[in-house]
């Protein structure tokens, strides 16, 4: 997939972070749940990992509106931002990986755990999965709480479909989006690229979306 449409279909799936457009299923409610019942965690450092476009921005961005704080992603984090999070008492870092500022990383830990405040971490892979070089970083991934985003259900599945294809303005039947659900990928990164595909194939061909365009995105 080429970089623009990348940015395009994380554009349309970023747009809206409200509770209201968030949908809940057995993939994610756990981790819903877990975020409203702060501050009684039983440790005061989470992480939620999931695939792309699974929903952990819209989660934290949620939780941030409920309870306040503050968030970075994890590649911009600086001395600067270090200093930012005292007056926050929950601190959010997105986008973990092993591409880091390590002993950045592992002073945001300490500061957190002196401070006895809050912090969140989201990445692709648990955190105790990442390749850290730093063995102190390592030791400290282990007291994260970690918490997972499934991959979607049916009925999560149905909705992301629903909404996404309504919000660029394309209207399709129950049925044939029951039919692309019995034969999609069950990846949340499939379903957006799937999204754009059949959106780009309507637009070329001048038609409305239709079975044969479906199937035809489908690879059958």
């Amino acid at each position: 997939m080429r970089d623009e449409d990348q940015q395009i279909i994380k554009f349309d799936h970023d747009k809206s972070m409200t509770k209201e457009d968030f949908y809940l299923s057995k993939s994610n409610k756990h981790i819903f749940d877990f975020l409203n019942n702060w501050p009684k965690w039983e440790k005061n450092f989470l992480n939620i990992n999931g695939e792309k476009f699974s929903g952990k921005s819209h989660l934290v961005n949620i939780f941030l509106k409920k309870f306040k704080g503050i968030k970075f992603d994890a590649h911009d984090l600086n001395d600067s931002k270090l200093k930012e999070i005292k007056i926050h008492q929950n601190v959010v870092l997105e986008n973990l990986d092993s591409n880091i500022n390590e002993k950045l990383i592992y002073t945001l830990y300490n500061m957190i755990d002196l401070d006895n405040k809050y912090l969140i971490i989201t990445s692709y892979k648990p955190i105790v999965d990442i390749e850290f070089q730093l063995i102190d970083l390592k030791s400290r991934a282990k007291n994260f709480l970690l918490l997972s985003i499934q991959k979607p259900d049916d009925d999560l599945m149905f909705a992301l479909l629903l909404k996404n294809l309504s919000d660029r303005q394309i209207y399709i039947e129950k049925k044939l989006i029951n039919y692309i659900i019995k034969r999609i990928d069950r990846s949340y990164s499939k379903i957006f690229e799937f999204i754009y595909k059949i959106d780009e194939m309507s637009l070329k061909k001048k038609k409305s979306i239709d079975l044969k365009i479906i199937k035809e995105a489908l690879g059958e």
